[in-house]
């Protein structure tokens, strides 16, 4: 375990310096791993233990698109991949890894494949810490453990490829084995975490609900539209605005603040870019203030959690998702994106 200052603040983070690979493969030498669910985060997990040597079983509902990509990526049916079900009951370490409306309607089914001693794994606290709409409420003899990726699932398995690894919180919510945290922290090594910082079921699901709906998707989405609208309006090509909006963000600048932080960014801009960014970022700072705090009092009381149980368990929700999706897609803005993409070198001709 490391210390590490975080802007004055020393948090205990685990590398795999000091948790190895071959560590985790001692710990978990006698588990059989399954993971229920090759959605979004189950396909990048499962492959990722799967190359690192550990055996992986698939649940998943026979014969759906899911099904078939788990077959698509080498899991084999009655080996490896099997019903939800069988295969939770052939697990001692059980990845949980269905949407979050997904395991509500499954838990009364997976519950009753649990046996003493085993790990009920999440990547997410939404299940756990919302139980009075999810109804999900652990028995008392299993291990209830976390390992978070920051990332969406195709992010997880393309860091792991080029050997980045992917940042993972991890958490402890019940130890019934006394082995509850190294089965955490050698499972979150073994997905090929790049670190692991420890939290608490309710603080991973408070900050990723906000964070979602924040910065990373719902503010982002909503302030490159904002800007592109007003480019628009005051006589710019579709061109322009988009590159001024979303193309030289995504291809130049967030890259050099991925690479040594916002201000090394400003750095190495202009000092005509640099005066206009210093002035304005404190105005727009102050301007969505109320708008996350009334996010993130959204997301604690579980407003958030309700609508998307509600919103997600509906029979046609695949369906109204599409046309949700497609307004986006179709929009001039995102139709100008795909023109501004197909122009970069790498995908003239495709």
């Amino acid at each position: 375990m490391a210390e590490i200052d975080f802007g004055g603040v020393v948090e205990d983070v685990i590398t795999s310096e000091e948790f190895s690979l071959d560590k985790a493969r001692e710990i978990l030498k006698d588990e059989k791993i399954t993971v229920l669910g090759y959605g979004v985060q189950g396909p990048a997990q499962a492959l990722n233990l799967k190359d690192n040597g550990f055996p992986v079983i698939i649940g998943q509902l026979e014969g759906d698109e899911y099904w078939d990509r788990a077959v698509a990526d080498g899991f084999v049916p009655g080996e490896t991949l099997f019903p939800l079900e069988e295969a939770a009951k052939r697990g001692t370490i059980i990845k949980y890894l269905l949407s979050d409306a997904g395991q509500a309607a499954v838990w009364p089914q997976l519950k009753e494949c649990l046996n003493e001693g085993d790990a009920l794994y999440f990547s997410h606290g939404f299940s756990i810490v919302y139980k009075e709409q999810t109804g999900i409420i652990p028995p008392d003899n299993v291990d209830v453990i976390l390992v978070a990726p920051k990332g969406s699932g195709r992010s997880v398995r393309a860091n792991f490829l080029d050997g980045s690894g992917i940042n993972s919180s991890y958490a402890v919510h019940q130890d019934a084995t006394g082995r509850a945290t190294e089965r955490t922290l050698a499972v979150g090594i073994a997905i090929g975490s790049g670190y692991l910082f420890p939290t608490t079921f309710e603080k991973e699901v408070h900050s990723d609900l906000t964070g979602e709906r924040g910065v990373l998707m719902g503010c982002l989405a909503g302030v490159m539209e904002a800007q592109y609208n007003v480019l628009r309006k005051n006589g710019h090509s579709p061109s322009e605005a988009f590159n001024e909006t979303v193309e030289e963000l995504t291809q130049s600048l967030i890259r050099l603040v991925a690479e040594n932080g916002m201000d090394w960014m400003f750095g190495n801009c202009s000092t005509t870019a640099q005066r206009g960014a210093l002035d304005w970022a404190p105005r727009f700072r102050d301007a969505v203030v109320p708008l996350f705090d009334e996010l993130y009092e959204s997301v604690v009381s579980g407003k958030e959690t309700k609508r998307v149980i509600e919103v997600n368990s509906a029979p046609d929700y695949l369906e109204k998702l599409r046309k949700e999706l497609d307004v986006i897609k179709n929009s001039e803005m995102w139709k100008a994106g795909a023109a501004v993409r197909s122009l970069r070198p790498e995908n003239r001709g495709k």
